[in-house]
């Protein structure tokens, strides 16, 4: 025997078959928009400036269904605490010290890439007329530098070589513009900065370099990412990678053209641009634990100075495998 037509049966049938299309429908646009790379950077990210300027990741992510954001921050410190707190996924290069207060506080973070040493991108600098003229002569002078950056490690390291201790030296922890201007009015006696600030300095005011990297401080730079977006999108990372290391080549092969794509982005002159690209390596390569010596007398030396609440081991972070 059939069972009899119920209208409200119909209804719900229809209603149930509406449901099911809006929920394919949803489905497929929510799969059909695009993620975004959140980038952060600082101004002084040569590599990561060129594929901003030049659009290469957004044409590379584009059959990823991947497109790019640029967030910019002032030192390399907040733009690694953006990151362990998701508010970006990937880090342009930042200095060698910065992961290791990032590690102190916990960070989840991936070691993405590193830059071959760079020691003379950083030094400690002096107008030409200053009495100072080595970094003995220090000693009781008010020093200017950004706080976790890769010249905090070059004046601790720089001290201890010429027999003080950071506590001989009055800090003035400052950002590289800040700097600038308290290096130029003559509140603090030195000023301990990195390219293109010291190339910036160099060539539009008077003064001595008293001290680089070279034989104190091999200066790595390393590109990082939050953990979770490693382990969730190491298709996109691969592509990061691979453009960054082009990218290093090209600046290298190409230094007047480089400098002249920089120079407006960056706000300065090209032959200034230029000098500071010379100096540095620029070759990306993936990151070895073993290569992670200098982090780890890094940690041990800020750990000595009581800047870092516990100590750090430089192996701890998980390391991307460009290759895998």
């Amino acid at each position: 025997m059939s069972r009899p037509y119920h209208p409200d049966r119909r209804a719900a049938l229809w209603s149930l078959t509406a449901l099911a299309a809006t929920a394919t429908g949803l489905a497929r646009a929510q799969a059909a928009k695009p993620e975004t790379l959140r980038i952060g950077l600082q101004k002084s990210s040569t590599l990561t400036t060129v594929l901003r300027t030049r659009g290469t990741l957004e044409t590379l992510l584009a059959p990823l269904n991947v497109k790019v954001s640029w967030n910019e921050f002032s030192s390399g410190l907040p733009l690694l605490e953006a990151l362990n707190l998701g508010n970006i996924d990937v880090s342009a290069d930042v200095a060698d010290t910065v992961p290791v207060f990032a590690q102190a506080a916990g960070a989840n973070l991936t070691y993405v890439a590193q830059e071959a040493p760079s020691p003379s991108p950083q030094a400690i600098v002096v107008k030409a007329d200053s009495p100072v003229r080595s970094v003995a002569d220090l000693k009781g002078k008010r020093v200017g530098f950004a706080k976790a950056a890769g010249v905090h490690f070059l004046l601790i390291a720089a001290l201890e070589k010429a027999g003080l201790a950071f506590k001989d030296i009055e800090p003035a922890y400052l950002a590289p513009a800040d700097g600038r201007a308290a290096f130029e009015r003559g509140a603090i006696d030195a000023w301990v900065v990195w390219d293109p600030f010291l190339a910036a300095v160099q060539k539009q005011a008077a003064v001595r370099v008293i001290a680089d990297g070279r034989d104190i401080a091999s200066y790595q730079r390393y590109y990082l990412a939050s953990t979770s977006y490693a382990q969730a999108r190491p298709d996109v990372l691969r592509v990061y990678f691979n453009e960054l290391r082009k990218a290093g080549q090209w600046v290298k092969q190409n230094p007047k053209e480089a400098a002249q794509l920089l120079s407006p982005v960056w706000g300065l002159d090209a032959d200034i641009v230029e000098q500071a690209n010379l100096r540095r390596s620029y070759e990306v390569r993936p990151v070895l634990a073993a290569a992670l010596t200098e982090q780890q007398r890094i940690a041990d030396t800020f750990l000595n100075e009581k800047l870092l609440p516990r100590r750090v081991n430089a192996q701890d972070l998980p390391l991307f495998k460009p290759g895998a």
